[in-house]
């Protein structure tokens, strides 16, 4: 249970909540974090509304999105969104091998460039106030200023989602944890946090 109240969509202003019945139906099964974020209906609106601007562009491959995605939030530890994230992560190729050892120096069925995204991805959440010029030249050789500039955002983006969820103990909705499992994922190896120990 969320330690904040959830809202009732129907009771929005009108515009947030077309944004909050285009999320949850367009974006994914993220219900129970948008009627968390519906407590403020700008945030809802501008938030939720941006990352659909952004799937509607498809400026940055779904691919290395949810790669990027999966490794912030199992180095946050951030189960809500390790469970949402992982079946999208498989969906793009992967297997649950893949996902299982995302954060370990070789992972199965990677290429260089996943290689390259998660290491980005990791330098970001981990040490982005040291990072060093050369992990920038190598993703120019593969990405567009624009497409690291969108990765660089979502993986910081991906930070504030896995701290609010945790913060907030935001629940997974029914049937989440399922579809992971069905993909062949688990939980193991995440540490344990407060929202895993309710």
């Amino acid at each position: 249970m969320p330690r904040i109240a959830e809202v009732d969509p129907e009771t929005l202003p009108n515009d947030a909540r077309e944004t909050f019945h285009r999320y949850i139906t367009e974006y994914g099964p993220f219900e129970n974090q948008a009627k968390i974020f519906a407590q403020r209906p700008p945030a809802l609106r501008h938030i939720m509304g941006l990352l659909l601007e952004l799937q509607d562009e498809g400026v940055l491959q779904k691919r290395y999105l949810e790669i990027a995605l999966v490794t912030v939030s199992k180095i946050n530890a951030c189960e809500y969104c390790v469970v949402h994230h992982g079946p999208r992560m498989t969906r793009q190729g992967f297997d649950a091998k893949a996902f299982e050892k995302l954060l370990d120096p070789r992972v199965p069925g990677f290429d260089k460039v996943d290689h390259l995204v998660r290491d980005y991805a990791v330098q970001v959440t981990n040490n982005f106030q040291y990072m060093r010029d050369a992990i920038f030249d190598k993703m120019k050789e593969h990405f567009s200023e624009e497409q690291i500039f969108e990765l660089t955002f979502r993986v910081a983006l991906c930070g504030f989602f896995n701290r609010v969820n945790d913060a907030l103990q935001i629940s997974t909705e029914e049937g989440v944890v399922d579809e992971l499992k069905s993909v062949g994922g688990t939980l193991d190896g995440l540490p344990q946090t407060a929202t895993s120990k309710r």
